[in-house]
Parts: structure tokens; C-alpha cells; sequence
């Protein structure tokens, strides 16, 4: 399974495309498979330059816990 990357909106771009941060790279994201618009600083969950879903702080967190956490504990 693929979670794809976890990315934070640092500019909007058009109501279709972001640029996010995802570590310490800059992405362009499109917004085409999300049905509203995004705000500044909101979470998302990237994979193959498309916003696949919004995430909330605590989906964000757990979302690294499980990226982050060791292959025996997955």
C-alpha cells in the first residue's frame, strides 16, 4: 500500500494547483480530485502530483507515526 507524501500548502498557485512542501522539497500539486478549495497551511495527501484527500493535524501525525515508525511495527 502506498500513502503517498504528506505535503503542506505554502502557495496557491490557481484554484486548480498548489505548490506544497513535502520535507524539504517544493512540489506542484493539482487539485482536480478534491471537490473544494484549500487554504494556506492545510494538510495533504500527495501521490503522483494530485491531492488524493485533506488531512487534519491528527491524521497528518499519524499519517508520520506509521511512515516514520519500524518495519516490524507496520
Amino acid at each position: 500500500m502506498c500513502l503517498g507524501d504528506i505535503a503542506q500548502v505554502v502557495e496557491l498557485v490557481d484554484q486548480h494547483t498548489v505548490r506544497a512542501r513535502v520535507g524539504d522539497r517544493l512540489v506542484t500539486v493539482s487539485l482536480m480530485t478534491l471537490d473544494a478549495p484549500v487554504a494556506l497551511g492545510e494538510w495533504l495527501q500527495v501521490h503522483s502530483g494530485f491531492a488524493l484527500a485533506r488531512l487534519t493535524e491528527d491524521e497528518r501525525r499519524e499519517a508520520a507515526r506509521i511512515r516514520n515508525a519500524p518495519q516490524e511495527e507496520r
